[in-house]
């Protein structure tokens, strides 16, 4: 049995910034992989992905890092294109190619008390699947992906068409503040947030970039602060990192604040690198402690 296991397309991302261009693997299950691989306690850890047979050497990279992977085959791999301003909030995105979706099926052999999705598209992940995984673990879900809609080259924002059935089923949400209007039609975050647990979800994850974080569960509020970065260079996986760090911590046993704290802490690091975090579990908490 896995603690926890993340399941995601690995991309390819081509990410533009003011200052460079650069080609890397991609997606939450990369970042989330990567990520986790620094933390101490990550011997029963799981990866699940889908990608075309040309891009299995960022799978390679993973397993030399003593992680598990489960890799099922796909015709074509997700391409991704993002385009950054100065504001590494602000995001332009075009999609160039597109992978199978998870099946039912190839999830049966998976077990873990945490299953995290991290959806890039709005098929990658279908109800039946949530459903299922539900049955099996306690269910984390990064929405992104299900408010993005691929046409032609282009990706749109877009309301997840069965979220007050699939919202039932899933305990952990992440969300930023675009999403979570978009999911509820509130801007304030507290009245998304009491939505968004009215449909079912345990814990309301909401991040605000440089405003921090609020976290909402069992009725009560938690505000998490953005630890300052000594300087911006990618923001890109920023919010898989985060879900990273909590998923980490909540599975040890952390309070609510304290997971996110510590996802948070883990997230500024990443922002000042280019690349997964590749800090350490003692960098995290000096983060915490000393800015």
């Amino acid at each position: 049995m896995n603690d926890i296991c993340c399941i995601g397309h690995i991309t390819l991302d081509k990410i533009v910034t003011p200052k460079q261009t650069a080609y890397m693997p991609g997606g939450t299950s990369y970042y989330f992989s990567h990520g986790i691989s620094h933390l101490k306690d990550t011997k029963h850890y799981k990866l699940v992905t889908a990608l075309a047979p040309t891009e299995f050497k960022a799978v390679e990279d993973i397993r030399a890092k003593g992680i598990e992977v489960k890799v099922i085959p796909s015709r074509h791999t997700v391409y991704f294109e993002n385009i950054y301003g100065e504001n590494q909030d602000n995001r332009t995105q075009r999609v160039l190619a597109k992978a199978d979706p998870f099946t039912v099926e190839q999830l049966k052999d998976v077990e873990a008390n945490i299953f995290h999705l991290g959806s890039l598209l709005s098929d990658d992940f279908s109800l039946d699947v949530v459903k299922y995984l539900s049955g099996k673990g306690t269910l984390a879900v990064d929405a992104q992906g299900y408010l993005r809609e691929v046409r032609g080259k282009k990706v749109y924002p877009v309301d997840w068409t069965e979220k007050t059935e699939a919202l039932k089923y899933i305990d952990i949400l992440k969300v930023n503040e675009h999403e979570m209007e978009v999911l509820t039609g509130h801007k304030e975050v507290k009245q998304a947030a009491f939505q968004l647990a009215e449909w079912g979800v345990k814990e309301v994850l909401i991040t605000l970039g440089s405003l921090g974080s609020v976290i909402f569960a069992k009725g009560c509020f938690y505000r998490i602060p953005a630890y300052p970065p000594k300087n911006i260079v990618d923001a890109t996986g920023c919010g898989d990192t985060y879900v990273t760090g909590y998923l980490y911590m909540r599975n040890k046993g952390a309070s609510y604040e304290e997971a996110g704290c510590f996802a948070a802490a883990m997230s500024t690091l990443k922002l000042e690198a280019s690349g997964p975090f590749n800090g350490t579990e003692e960098d995290v908490w000096n983060v915490i402690h000393k800015r």
